[in-house]
């Protein structure tokens, strides 16, 4: 009897896992360059009682500001949400029926500057917690009972929830450092170039400062007529 219990535990946990592959929904991530002047956009269907969330970070202004405009429509051309040039935000729709959802990115504001942006989406039904379409076939309700499926399903469905919110939390993450990196680059790269060009600078004033210098003292320079040219007009 307990080796029956055995496996029918194992085939419930079996069940559970495949019940949870087959509900996951989509979660994709994409990193993507919205040119100057243009407007990037993707499409995705969502079914009705399904949630989509999107969130999103600018991380590399090309040399630019961070900023992106964002708008979230449906298929009918209503507008959900917009923001104006931000540098990161965080959308959830509930889908209220079966239909086409539009996300753009703009960047229409910006003439030089092409932008970075990561986003991921993650699409999931409503009522992933429910054991509604879980199969008790070939099980009584005493053996149902004694191993506790649905506190066996809870805690897989807990433990898979706080799984996906790491894994977006660590996306965020790696987003924000590839943004922090990209900028600590830049500038690096600027103050290299103002020091490269300091440096010139002052080279070439000590350069004219040793030249004025001398022509003082050098009878026959031009630059010593000149001076005394100034001096004469001067005095």
């Amino acid at each position: 009897m307990k080796m029956y219990k055995n496996f029918v535990i194992c085939v419930l946990l079996t069940g559970l896992t495949l019940s949870i592959v087959d509900s996951a929904g989509i979660d994709k991530e994409m990193t993507i360059i919205v040119e100057a002047g243009q407007t990037s956009c993707f499409f995705e269907a969502g079914k009705a009682g399904q949630t989509i969330d999107l969130d999103y970070s600018v991380i590399d202004g090309g040399h630019g500001d961070l900023d992106i405009s964002f708008t979230i429509a449906e298929g009918n051309g209503k507008i959900l949400f917009t923001d104006y040039k931000r540098s990161e935000n965080i959308h959830r729709v509930d889908v209220k029926q079966d239909q086409l959802y539009r996300f753009c990115f703009d960047n229409t504001f910006s003439t030089f500057n092409r932008k970075t942006v990561f986003f991921e989406l993650i699409i999931e039904t409503e009522g992933d917690n429910s054991r509604e379409n879980f199969d008790y076939e070939g099980l009584n309700p005493e053996d149902v009972y004694e191993i506790k499926v649905q506190d066996i399903y809870d805690s897989v469905i807990k433990v898979k929830g706080y799984l996906t919110r790491a894994k977006q939390a660590q996306d965020m993450l790696s987003t924000y450092e590839a943004r922090d990196r990209n900028i600590a680059e830049q500038n690096f790269h600027r103050v290299n170039i103002w020091s490269f060009v300091q440096i010139l600078l002052m080279l070439a004033v000590g350069t004219l400062q040793v030249f004025m210098v001398r022509s003082l003292f050098d009878t026959d320079s031009k630059a010593n007529k000149i001076w005394a040219k100034f001096k004469h007009f001067s005095s």
